[in-house]
């Protein structure tokens, strides 16, 4: 009589395990710290917590009536941290779609479900006129602050990519052409062009501003030692924040300035003035134009005016 071999039915997925596995590839693929922690808040605790007390333990529990029930109290009662806006909502469920698309895509995981995100009224973006970010640098009191205020205002750089640039990162003058190298995110390295005034200010910061004896590669430091290591140790992201905070009070300027503000009035400006969007997309580093077109549509509106009276009155 022949050996049956018996088939075992495989131990189902649970919910939380194919999370995990998710965000284990998302590591994979080399998404920054800070792209992978804004996958994992949603997921991990809104996501989960919700599915557990709607009893659903299993990939294939999940329906789109349920993931409705998550969008509505979301809207309704808000999240963890309290009452949530549409954008916020909208934020949370994006990463929840994006893990189930995955899911059928790379685990064969038999989801059909999506749940629905919630329409979000057009946002007026904030800028800074050149003329702002020139007070800006005014105000401020040092020379590494104000190099900081006009490398973030010219090249719209990311602050996490600001504080992680070397002094290796000033690439040689040649022929006129000035550049700084810049790691964005996935580690993706880029060259962005900067004024030879401006390339002259930065070698002369490291030459003559910056701590001689410090034995970090960055390029910006703390202007204090540490009281532990005694060291002037690499800026952080907090410290890039206040001091444009502190800036900003000097300069008189009625607005909330962080850095990504000055992201936003660099990709702004350089529209405005008709870039060409591959290359603004190079240079600021977007993988695609999608951002560029979804988060500066403001610009096509402010300018839609002008526009039209120049092609009215104009012969």
């Amino acid at each position: 009589m022949a050996n049956l071999r018996v088939v075992r039915p495989a131990t189902p997925t649970t919910l939380s395990r194919l999370v995990e596995d998710y965000l284990v590839a998302c590591r994979a693929r080399g998404l920054s710290p800070k792209t992978r922690d804004a996958y994992a808040y949603p997921l991990r605790a809104v996501f989960l917590p919700f599915c557990a007390k709607e009893g659903i333990r299993e990939p294939d529990q999940l329906s789109s009536r349920v993931l409705d029930r998550l969008s509505t109290k979301l809207l309704d009662e808000g999240g963890p941290k309290g009452e949530l806006s549409k954008y916020s909502v909208h934020t949370y469920l994006r990463p929840i779609n994006q893990f189930i698309a995955w899911a059928q895509r790379e685990a064969g995981v038999g989801i059909r479900a999506k749940a629905q995100l919630p329409r979000r009224p057009r946002r007026e973006v904030d800028v800074l006129d050149r003329e702002e970010i020139q007070r800006l640098e005014d105000a401020a009191s040092n020379a590494r602050d104000k190099i900081i205020v006009r490398l973030l205002g010219d090249t719209g750089m990311r602050v996490g990519e600001l504080i992680g640039l070397r002094v290796a990162d000033l690439l040689p003058n040649r022929g006129g052409r000035c550049e700084l190298r810049i790691t964005g995110k996935g580690d993706h390295e880029r060259t962005v062009p900067i004024l030879p005034r401006v390339y002259q200010r930065v070698k002369r910061y490291v030459e003559r501003e910056r701590p001689r004896d410090s034995r970090s590669p960055q390029l910006f430091l703390s202007l204090r030692r540490h009281p532990v290591t005694g060291q002037h140790e690499p800026l952080t992201e907090s410290g890039v924040q206040q001091l444009l905070r502190a800036v900003a009070e000097v300069a008189g300027l009625d607005k909330r300035v962080h850095p990504h503000l000055l992201r936003h009035s660099f990709i702004t400006h350089a529209a405005q003035r008709n870039m060409n969007p591959m290359k603004l997309q190079q240079i600021v580093g977007h993988n695609d134009l999608t951002m560029i077109a979804r988060v500066y549509t403001h610009i096509q509106a402010s300018d839609a005016h002008e526009d039209m009276v120049r092609l009215l009155t104009e012969p």
